[in-house]
């Protein structure tokens, strides 16, 4: 049976794009007046205190990741799915720690040493095919290109199958929208078919030629005797996609919008002392990815949130809304990449649904930031530049499809 769809944009109902792409004043609002808040039109209490969400996402026996509503529209949802490996969002424990065992094969610590130098030598090329002292378009040069070609490296396909690949992300991660539902849940089949249709022969191929890459792991994984079928891998990757690719590609071109737009003396900074990209890359993920959100349905009546709560109601947990609670961070509404618990952001979740690919997005964003600020001795945004208008929908809430910046190297000097 197909789930209800929560139109989730009907809650905040941002009037622009802009507002959309950096919430901070609804986010405000709602922490400091409505911390529990209950929204009639889509029958949804929504919770924005960091506890509040950690309690939310972490006390299963509470808040069920099982329910007839969902705020996900991820990938064909018109396709029966009976594998309990392809709905593991949707699962709750124990059955959800054997399916996650299995996937959790393709994301050890032996396999981010395998991909570090791969990633490394990717990021490189990309940040070397800018040209120095110029203007780019760093959403085109970087932040998109390189997750595409990183999944593809690491799912052992050809890179020249990588805009394909981009192509039914885009459609597969398109956002809820009531009035054009019929055109993108037909797009949304078409793209499944398409990519079902490329990679099971891939699958099947590698059965007999296993090597280092995440299809390879997949293939041999086994937990209590069971593995994944080719067609429970087809259906894993596909969702790996978005988290490997869409997501991480906005967390990118975000970081690179807040070092235009933020806090200009923080570039210098980190191109000063390459140590501190790490703490830049989770005060990022803190303060600049702003739609992380999750659902759960209430499993037995209880007011763990202080107001009563009933079997069946749906809580959405605004994680970004958390990374900026003042009773977790010392002034939230500002970036500091020197924050001492900024690591402790909700932005990946929290509890038996911590996002497995979270590993692989922190390496992307360290190694990516780190090659640029090793090439460009400094960058500076570009004027007349309208953020309203390089803006577009995406599962990870408005997405910049455009963001011009000019770069520099060591001893050149601007007119």
């Amino acid at each position: 049976m197909n789930q209800e769809v929560i139109p989730l944009n009907e809650i905040p109902n941002f009037q622009t794009r802009t507002e959309e792409f950096f919430p901070m004043d609804w986010y405000k609002e709602m922490l400091h007046n409505h911390p529990v808040y209950f929204h009639e039109k889509t029958n949804t209490w929504n919770v924005f205190k960091y506890e509040d969400c950690k309690q939310v996402l972490s006390n299963y026996e509470f808040f069920s990741s099982e329910g007839p509503r969902t705020t996900i529209f991820v990938g064909d949802n018109k396709q029966e799915k009976t594998s309990p490996i392809v709905k593991i969002t949707l699962l709750d424990p124990p059955q959800h720690r054997k399916v996650r065992s299995l996937l959790s094969a393709a994301f050890t610590p032996r396999s981010l040493k395998i991909w570090e130098p791969r990633i490394q030598q990717i990021a490189t090329e990309l940040v070397d095919g800018i040209q120095e002292n110029s203007t780019v378009n760093i959403v085109e040069a970087l932040a998109a290109p390189l997750p595409s070609l990183v999944i593809a490296d690491l799912f052992g396909v050809s890179v020249q199958d990588r805009d394909q690949f981009k192509k039914w992300i885009d459609i597969l991660f398109q956002p809820y929208d009531k009035e054009k539902l019929e055109d993108i849940e037909l797009a949304k089949q078409n793209a499944a078919k398409e990519y079902f249709q490329f990679l099971y022969p891939i699958v099947v191929q590698k059965r007999s030629n296993l090597s280092d890459d995440i299809i390879s792991d997949l293939i041999q994984a086994e937990v209590e005797g069971e593995r994944l079928t080719d067609e429970e891998i087809v259906h894993t990757t596909m969702m790996l996609l978005g988290a490997g690719v869409e997501t991480t590609s906005h967390a990118i071109a975000n970081t690179f919008y807040s070092l235009l737009y933020d806090d200009k003396s923080l570039y210098g900074e980190l191109r000063n002392n390459l140590q501190l990209v790490p703490k830049a890359v989770e005060e990022m993920l803190r303060y600049r990815f702003h739609i992380s959100k999750r659902d759960r349905t209430v499993k037995q009546d209880n007011n763990l949130l202080g107001v009563d709560l009933k079997k069946g109601d749906v809580v959405i947990a605004w994680m970004s809304a958390s990374n900026l609670d003042e009773s977790m961070y010392s002034d939230p509404f500002s970036i500091d990449i020197h924050r001492a618990n900024n690591k402790k952001h909700l932005t990946f979740g929290n509890g038996p649904h911590f996002c497995l690919g979270a590993p692989l997005a922190r390496l992307e964003m360290k190694i990516a930031l780190e090659a640029f600020v090793q090439k460009f001795s400094r960058i500076e945004p570009v004027e007349g530049f309208e953020l309203e208008k390089n803006l577009t929908a995406s599962a990870t809430g408005q997405s910049l499809t455009y963001l011009p910046l000019r770069v520099y190297r060591e001893g050149f000097k601007s007119q």
